[in-house]
């Protein structure tokens, strides 16, 4: 099962895991942050039911999952272009 909280602040769950995944990929890095902070407002300020309350949990879970994507997919290709760097600057050709 998953959730989707909606720009109005609604949750609406849905129970198609593959769904959620292929939405979630369209997602950029800052629109899944953006929507996490508000998720997690939402817990914050309580009032919901148990049932909502785990469904901004779940949502919560994802969306952290896509934002570590994400970094996970900065952080590579910065590690991937100061090796790039370090191999040009030991190969003495002069750039950098």
């Amino acid at each position: 099962m998953t959730s989707n909280v909606s720009e109005a602040g609604e949750t609406t769950v849905t129970g198609g895991a593959a769904e959620a995944s292929e939405a979630d990929r369209a997602l950029g890095y800052e629109q899944a942050r953006d929507e996490l902070i508000e998720v997690v407002r939402r817990l914050e300020a309580g009032g919901t039911t148990l049932e909502e309350s785990l469904a901004l949990w779940e949502r919560g879970e994802e969306l952290a999952k896509v934002c570590r994507r994400w970094l996970d997919g900065a952080r590579a290709r910065l590690d991937a272009a100061l090796a790039e760097d370090e191999e040009t600057d030991a190969s003495g050709d002069g750039r950098g």
